[in-house]
């Protein structure tokens, strides 16, 4: 039976519809899979579908009616299970779109020594870096008590994302993988580039503007959502300043940083 695929249902249809010169009452449809949007643009798969031209039986011919409500079945299935993967997805990301035979690996790949489980994590943001069209090449370097994974990329800009949000993404997914596989419990950053460095000095900036102005109103500063390390880099930045007290407020991840006058100097 001819499968056929487009962005959405409506679209494999219309494929399909086109591609058999019939209308949609001509044919009977079963849906196989509804689609995923993806997360972050991976893990992205189009919805798929079948058409079967209604062909006119003779009366004494009882196959094609049997068989309409296993297909009918069938179809209500599929939309069923995918959209529970749908909704699930974004959890299950790090199991599921990037390892090959997850279930197997998640049996075996369990308290692995530093050296294995780092390798595997480069093997995993390889993985990545290739179904977000943009692949890599992934060195290991270590920075203060940190492993710091570089991708090496033509496509810099796709991995790093606006404001750094797919960098990010894809620290937290790297994060998340090696504390599952590995017996110690590592710190590791994802960077492009010298974006980290970058985006390092911007913090400290920050921090110091942010500090002049609490000093100078006596009223706090929230600053906007940022992943726990870059709140934790402002935190270590005012750390010294007695007149500073820091916190942060929010759940993730749009946990935000508060800082405000030490409570001395009310």
């Amino acid at each position: 039976m001819p499968i056929y695929e487009g962005q959405s249902v409506e679209e494999a249809i219309q494929n399909g519809l086109k591609a058999l010169d019939v209308t949609q009452d001509e044919v009977r449809t079963t849906i196989i899979e509804e689609g995923k949007k993806g997360f972050l643009g991976v893990g992205k798969k189009n919805a798929r579908i079948s058409l079967e031209p209604m062909v006119k039986k003779e009366p004494e011919t009882e196959t094609v009616t049997d068989e309409e409500p296993a297909e009918a079945n069938s179809g209500k299935i599929s939309v069923e299970t995918e959209t529970v993967e749908k909704e699930t997805f974004e959890e299950e990301i790090a199991e599921e779109e990037f390892t090959e035979e997850p279930s197997e690996q998640t049996e075996t790949l369990e308290n692995l020594d530093d050296q294995e489980a780092l390798a595997q994590v480069g093997v995993y943001l390889t993985n990545i870096t290739k179904a977000l069209n943009a692949p890599a090449t992934v060195s290991t370097t270590y920075d203060d008590q940190r492993i710091v994974f570089d991708l090496d990329t033509s496509k810099k800009g796709l991995l790093i994302g606006r404001h750094g949000k797919t960098l990010n993404a894809l620290q937290y997914l790297a994060q998340v993988y090696v504390h599952r596989i590995a017996k110690n419990k590592l710190s590791i950053v994802v960077n492009v580039g010298n974006y980290r460095q970058k985006r390092q000095d911007i913090l400290q900036k920050l921090a110091e503007r942010t500090a002049e102005k609490v000093d100078r109103t006596g009223r706090p500063v929230f600053l906007e959502p940022m992943p726990a390390f870059e709140r934790k880099q402002i935190h270590s930045a005012l750390s010294q300043k007695r007149y500073i007290a820091t916190h942060s407020e929010g759940d993730e991840p749009y946990r935000y940083l508060v800082v405000e006058p030490a409570k001395k100097y009310y």
